[in-house]
């Protein structure tokens, strides 16, 4: 492990590992880069560091603040090194997307979903809810944690449709860029069983164009007609799906 993933550079560069964990497992606050082409890592960072790469808000989300000054401040070395590395591991399934009009009551722990201690329930209604499975475990950036995601009675085949079709015209089928299974080609990133609630943020973030690298451009026109049960509905499909 490179000492940039475990280590970070202080005071400017945080570990890794201390948000993506250092097994590139993430969580719903931020990516997975278990896995990932490594030239798509670095192209993330030069991204971010250019401005190219924001979120929708306003505001602006926490993680992505972070990430902005992490990139500004990180080295050439210190991408390379994290890129290759995340870039070794398999990832793996740790995501169990689960059909539902009724969901366990929740809160925001900063910026994830937690349930909550009072127990209780309540609808779903348009949303993917995605809690991990023992908070405190994930808390302590074990990358052991697993998370279930509870989206919409009826997504995850409205979902595959979308992604296999295009849905006439709505969008355009992901294996054509992303691989007959949704694992990747080349510097194309694996999307198949990665964090539903990460992928929606994304697609809504191309579509508002606060994505602007490279890569997001070619999206733009693959999503500018989502709605948003189609986003939702999309990420349920691809996160149940092997990565």
């Amino acid at each position: 492990m490179p000492d940039v993933v475990a280590h970070g550079r202080p005071p400017d560069v945080r570990a890794c590992g201390s948000c993506h964990r250092t097994e590139g497992t993430g969580g719903p606050e931020n990516a997975s880069l278990a896995g990932l082409p490594a030239a798509y890592i670095a192209q993330q960072m030069a991204d971010y560091k250019s401005g190219a790469r924001k979120f929708a808000g306003p505001p602006q989300r926490g993680p992505v603040l972070l990430m902005t000054a992490i990139a500004k401040a990180a080295s050439d070395a210190d991408i390379q090194a994290a890129a290759a590395y995340f870039s070794s591991l398999k990832p793996r399934s740790v995501i169990r997307v689960v059909e539902t009009d009724t969901v366990p009551a929740t809160h925001i722990a900063r910026v994830f979903y937690m349930l909550s201690k009072d127990g209780g329930t309540e609808p779903i209604g348009e949303r993917i809810i995605e809690v991990p499975d023992d908070a405190a475990q994930f808390e302590h950036r074990d990358t052991r944690s697993t998370f279930t995601a509870y989206v919409p009675k009826g997504s995850i085949a409205k979902g595959e449709a979308l992604a296999k079709t295009g849905g006439a015209g709505i969008t355009t089928p992901c294996a054509i860029c992303h691989g007959p299974d949704l694992k990747g080609a080349a510097s194309v990133p694996g999307i198949a069983g990665r964090s539903p609630s990460y992928l929606v943020r994304q697609i809504y973030d191309i579509q508002q164009h606060a994505r602007a690298g490279s890569g997001s451009v070619l999206m733009v026109p693959v999503v500018e007609k989502l709605s948003q049960d189609d986003m939702i509905s999309l990420a349920a499909y691809v996160s149940s799906l092997k990565p």
